[in-house]
């Protein structure tokens, strides 16, 4: 709101009171103070609480403000607490839950405890509460931002990363077509044979794939707690690098070039209203062109609210420990086991 409307209207108000007061019968000459309910607060969080401002006139500090002291009215306290304890926390787990009066509040609050789902939001007539939206419309801005968003090359530097396309030059191409993302360029290949050792155990690659914030929050505890896994185990690790714009897919390509046993791809995830910056860590065995999905694994829901990433990274080694011996990934890995 305007600012200097609001101080016009309270300055009104104020002047107004004052001249009520001065007409009262009672006359009270050394007590001309203004009364504002504390609007502000959270009436059905204290509903015993009726909580006033006395502004004092005449009394002002040396930077000439007014002076505000905050007190409690007893009588409208002693009123308070005659209202029913169930009526009152009925009204507090309302404003908290969205509902207004729900049939079960306990039920209510243990369904809401096990998900993190718009549920119990409650509406206002046929609209969703004004909180509500706005979650709502922060939620998807930011899945917005993880998608059109990109990896900071200081994070990729840091990593001691170097960095290739794939054919998308652009995200709106990147979205609609996402058989380009799915192919390195024609440069990003010469640099991929240059710099990176050929057949090694285990080829690491970061994308940022439909959400550049999982790789921003999330890749370099991953990564670095994967390389500490790979180095125990006594495992071979080969170049990795970063693939800016890729899908899950361009593995097989970079299987195609460096002959790797298993390929590790940490890539976002795309973006939900829960959470815009999950990471994924896919798997596989010998990937070359024409694998078929069921021979790919995935660790999905890395980030501070599913999977820690720390935690995914040294589990990440033992998987492959288990891949490299079975000499399988995927559904494949699962008949060998069983």
């Amino acid at each position: 709101m305007n600012p200097e409307l609001i101080e016009k209207v309270t300055r009104l108000v104020v002047e107004k009171l004052q001249s009520q007061q001065t007409s009262d019968v009672k006359g009270q000459e050394s007590s001309t103070g203004v009364k504002f309910w504390k609007h502000t607060s959270n009436p059905s969080k204290q509903p015993s609480k009726m909580s006033v401002e006395v502004i004092e006139a005449g009394k002002q500090d040396t930077d000439g403000l007014i002076k505000i002291k905050s007190y409690q009215n007893t009588n409208d306290l002693k009123k308070t607490s005659t209202v029913k304890t169930s009526h009152d926390k009925n009204e507090n787990y309302s404003e908290k839950a969205g509902i207004d009066h729900p049939a079960d509040p306990v039920e209510l609050e243990a369904l809401k405890s096990k998900t993190p789902a718009r549920i119990g939001v409650g509406r206002a007539g046929t609209r969703p509460k004004t909180d509500t939206w706005l979650k709502f419309r922060f939620d998807h801005a930011a899945a917005v931002d993880a998608v059109y968003g990109d990896v900071n090359d200081e994070l990729i530097n840091h990593l001691g990363l170097f960095k290739v396309n794939t054919m998308v030059n652009e995200k709106e191409v990147y979205i609609r077509r996402p058989d380009y993302g799915r192919k390195l360029s024609e440069e990003a290949k010469k640099i991929i044979l240059a710099k990176c050792q050929k057949g090694p155990a285990v080829q690491i690659i970061l994308s940022d794939g439909l959400s550049s914030s999982a790789i921003e929050e999330n890749a370099e505890d991953v990564y670095l707690s994967l390389q500490q896994s790979l180095k125990s185990l006594g495992l071979n690790m080969g170049t990795p690098f970063y693939i800016e714009k890729g899908r899950v897919a361009v593995m097989d390509e970079v299987g195609e070039l460096l002959k790797p046993k298993v390929v590790v791809l940490l890539i976002g995830e795309r973006p939900g209203l829960v959470s815009a910056e999950s990471l994924s860590a896919y798997l596989c065995y010998e990937p070359r062109k024409g694998t078929i999905e069921a021979d790919r694994m995935v660790i999905s829901n890395i980030h501070k609210g599913g999977i820690p990433p720390a935690e995914a990274g040294a589990y990440l080694g033992t998987v492959i420990q288990k891949v490299l011996k079975y000499e399988a990934s995927g559904v494949s890995l699962v008949k060998k086991e069983g």
